[in-house]
Order: C-alpha cells, then sequence, then structure tokens
C-alpha cells in the first residue's frame, strides 16, 4: 500500500510507452516488412501490463508523489520499461536472447547506442525505425514526457522531473508549473528533431533514413540502419549536419527553451557552459589533427582534420556514430576522443558522462584549494556565470565524481574477473556508463557487443541505466535505508 502511487504511476508510464509502438507499427504495416505481428503482440502486451497495474493501484483520492516515491518511480521506469521496449526486438529477431534484447533496449532508451545486431542493412525498415525511436524517447527521458501528461490524470510529476533531470543544478524552474517546463523542453526537442530530419533529407539522405537518423542524432544515441553507421553514406554534407545537431543536442535544452521563448540569443551568452564546452573541442580537434599528422596517420590535412572532427564531436556529445574506424588510430588519440564523452556535453542536454557544468566546478574547486594553501584565510566564492554556487551543490559534484570514478573501477573490474580483456573492459564501461556507445577494442566502431556473454551484458545494461540516471538516483534506492519508514 505504501508504494501504491508509484505502481500507479509507473502503469500510467508503461501504457503511455506502449502507445508509442504506434509509430513503428504504421510503418511496419506502411511498408508490409513482415514485423507487424511483433508490434500487435508487444503493443498488446505493453498496454495490458500497464493498464492492469493502473487499474489495481488506484488511489481513492488523489496523491502527490514524495521525493521518495520519485526516485523510486524513476528508477524503475527506466528498469522496467526497457523490458516492453525489448518486445518487438525479441518477437521480430528469433535469433535475440532475451539478455540480448533487453540489452538492445536499455542502449536505445539510455541513448547509449552500443548494440549487439549486425546484418542491420537487412533487418525491417520498422526494427531500425523503433531502435532509433527509442533514442529518442529517451534522449529528454521517459519521465519528463509523461509529466506534460500525469498532471491530467491526478498524478503530481514535480518529484519525477527533480530525480529525472540531469545535472547538479535541479532546483531550477523554467515555468512556474512543471508540466509547462516538461512541454516547453519537448517543444524545442521536436523542433529541433523536425529540423535535423529536414536537413538530412536536403543534403541527400532518403526520407525514412533522413527520420531514423534524426531520432539517433536528437538522442545523442549512436544506433543506425547499417552496419557501416554513417561511414555508409561517404557524404560530408551529411556529416556537416550531423555534427551541426550533434553540437545544438549538446547544449542545455533549458537554454535553447529559453532563446526561443525569447526570442534573442542572450541565453547563449549567459550560459557559462557554453565557452568550455565549444573550446575543448576546437583543442581537442586541432590537437588530435596535428597528432596524427605527426605520426603520420594521415598525409592529407584535410582528410584527417574531417575525421577528427566528426569523431571528436560525436563522442564528446555522446552521439556515437562513426564515419569509419578510428580503432586504426594511435591509442593515445583514440583514448582522447573517448575520454572527451566523460565530461564534454552541457548539463540539461541528452548526452551522458558527468557533464561539464560539474567538470568545471571541479576545476574551479581545485584552484580555490590552491588559493588557500597559499592564502588559508582568503575568502573566494565560487561563481558559475553570474550565479554563486553553494557549499550544498559542490559536496553533491564532489559526492558523484567521487562514485563516477568507483563506478568505473568496480564496474571493469567485474568485468576483468569475467574474463575479459583490459582495454575492451575499460572501454566497455566508460562506453556504456557515460551512455557513448563504442568503446575501444573488440567493442570498438569496427565492432560491436555482441562478443559478450550473458553475465558482461548485463553488467553493460547496469551501467548504462546508472550512467542515465547519474548514478546517485539508482544508488538511493538500493541503499537499506531508503526501505526504512
Amino acid at each position: 500500500m505504501r508504494f501504491f502511487p508509484v505502481f500507479h504511476a509507473l502503469g500510467a508510464v508503461l501504457c503511455i510507452f506502449g502507445l508509442t509502438m504506434l509509430l513503428p507499427l504504421f510503418v511496419s504495416w506502411h511498408f508490409d516488412d513482415g514485423a507487424l505481428p511483433a508490434y500487435d503482440e508487444a503493443l498488446g502486451i505493453t498496454l495490458l501490463c500497464g493498464g492492469i497495474l493502473w487499474l489495481v493501484t488506484r488511489p481513492k483520492q488523489k496523491v502527490e508523489l514524495r521525493v521518495r516515491d520519485g526516485f523510486l518511480l524513476v528508477s524503475l521506469t527506466w528498469l522496467i520499461t526497457p523490458i516492453f521496449g525489448a518486445l518487438p526486438l525479441y518477437l521480430q529477431l528469433p535469433e535475440l536472447s532475451l539478455t540480448d534484447a533487453y540489452f538492445e533496449s536499455v542502449s536505445g532508451l539510455t541513448t547509449t547506442g552500443s548494440t549487439v545486431l549486425v546484418g542491420l542493412d537487412a533487418l525491417p525498415i520498422s526494427i531500425n525505425l523503433w531502435r532509433t525511436f527509442l533514442h529518442w524517447i529517451g534522449g529528454m527521458g521517459v519521465i519528463v514526457l509523461v509529466v506534460a501528461v500525469l498532471p491530467l490524470l491526478g498524478i503530481g510529476g514535480r518529484q519525477m522531473f527533480k530525480a529525472e533531470t540531469p545535472g547538479p543544478m535541479k532546483e531550477t524552474s523554467l515555468t512556474p508549473r512543471i508540466a509547462e517546463t516538461a512541454k516547453g523542453l519537448w517543444t524545442v526537442y521536436l523542433v529541433l528533431t523536425v529540423a535535423c530530419m529536414l536537413s538530412l533529407w536536403a543534403v541527400g539522405m532518403d526520407g525514412w533514413e533522413a527520420v531514423i537518423h534524426g531520432f539517433t542524432i536528437m538522442g545523442l544515441g549512436g544506433f543506425s540502419s547499417h552496419d557501416a553507421s554513417l561511414g555508409h553514406f561517404n557524404s560530408l554534407p551529411i556529416e556537416m549536419v550531423t555534427m551541426v545537431f550533434a553540437l545544438l543536442a549538446g547544449l542545455n535544452y533549458a537554454t535553447h527553451f529559453l532563446a526561443l521563448r525569447n526570442r534573442s540569443v542572450l541565453p547563449y551568452r549567459r550560459d557559462p557552459e557554453l565557452p568550455y564546452f565549444y573550446g575543448v573541442l576546437i583543442v581537442s580537434i586541432v590537437g588530435v589533427t596535428a597528432y596524427l599528422l605527426i605520426l603520420d596517420a594521415y598525409s592529407d590535412t584535410g582528410l584527417a582534420l574531417r575525421h577528427v572532427a566528426f569523431h571528436a564531436v560525436s563522442l564528446a556529445t555522446s552521439l556515437g556514430l562513426a564515419t569509419m574506424d578510428y580503432g586504426q588510430w594511435p591509442m593515445f588519440a583514440q583514448v582522447w576522443i573517448l575520454f572527451l564523452g566523460s565530461f564534454a556535453a552541457c548539463s540539461g542536454s541528452t548526452g551522458g558522462g558527468i557533464k561539464m557544468m560539474r567538470a568545471i566546478l571541479l576545476y574551479k574547486m581545485v584552484f580555490r584549494e590552491i588559493l588557500f594553501a597559499m592564502h588559508p584565510r582568503a575568502v573566494s566564492p565560487i561563481r558559475l556565470g553570474e550565479q554563486t554556487v553553494g557549499d550544498h551543490v559542490l559536496r553533491a559534484v564532489l559526492a558523484f565524481s567521487f562514485m563516477y570514478m568507483v563506478s568505473i573501477v568496480s564496474l571493469t573490474l567485474i568485468l576483468l574477473a569475467s574474463g575479459m580483456e583490459l582495454v575492451t573492459a575499460f572501454s566497455a564501461i566508460v562506453a556504456t556508463l557515460n551512455n557513448t556507445g563504442p568503446g575501444l577494442g573488440s567493442v570498438g566502431p569496427a565492432g560491436n557487443f555482441a562478443g559478450l556473454n550473458d553475465f558482461q551484458t548485463w553488467v553493460c545494461s547496469f551501467a548504462m541505466i546508472l550512467g542515465r540516471l547519474e548514478i546517485f538516483t539508482l544508488l538511493v534506492v538500493l541503499t537499506p535505508a531508503f526501505w526504512r519508514k
């Protein structure tokens, strides 16, 4: 009875998630690609389970979710929704095990883009659409989507939004009502997605290819409808469009929202993350390009710049699409662009990692400690733009950063204990925890995660969910104190 409001809201989430299957169902029917029965069954099962859960747990009076309820609902949503997201894949692809189907679904919803599938070019178009549509749904977050609808059902949404929203500044509201905030963010998300699809179509992609890759790019996922990823097209204009919209998706959507609402570029000028975001990318692109040219990895400067710029942007924003096998680069270049995915994306974006805002605050805290070492009585508040950052935010950033490193080390050791070699184990955890997609070694851009055994696949699935929920949302639910009255 204590958690009935949570399960009631979860039932509504599952019902709404089930309705999203109508898009690939219609596409399957339109193209007669043979996957229609899989969507019929998956849609029926999802609506039935969600509807029963919603009806059985329906409260007698309106109940506002508490902070604890918000954490539990978000965690359950990201653990359970992928089960239903995996149904079309599992029912349509007989060679896919339950473990691999769940992994693929988790990878889609967490916008990671790691895959266990091969032969993507031969898959039904609706299956590839569903995989990338999962990116788009998960990009802004299933919970944020549902927050805009749940108030109509008498279910409060503020605690869910605060548990789901990425970044350290979770108390900031863009509009007085949380539903209006969610709707505003989704409006910006939808406008940018349509613009991305039209741009891809304008530079040479077929219509449905543009739709599929538009979902991937704006969700900063990494799934493609081709085994060669974006390299299938071998088109500089397509790569340029992809980079532009990946950079837009890597920015804080609150900044996009405020700029659109105020019809002004001033919010971009005031965003403290933007100079660091673009500065890190420019330095990385120039530095890695020069490094590869010095080592004669490329003889053509233009080609080197093209490949480095695309993959630096792709991995820094956690998009994860590739145009060639950068696993052939010297190891320093590979590790550097993989490292970018750990911190470069802005808070409030659809990217992964610790986010640029936390990286900036850590940088400022280090220099403040150096100042205190020389001048113990100095007063040096940390500012982010025009805002003074409170100690509670700084403590949260330090705690998150510590747990982030602990998570990488612990999960890497678990994969090593399972028999995986070091480079693959470490990069697989970095790629999944940061929701980046490709790693290095056997899980690099020329390979995928199909070679992992079931145990290793589950570890990586857990890492994706842990990274998407920014560690603490899930860890809070796993602590014994959470379950005490």
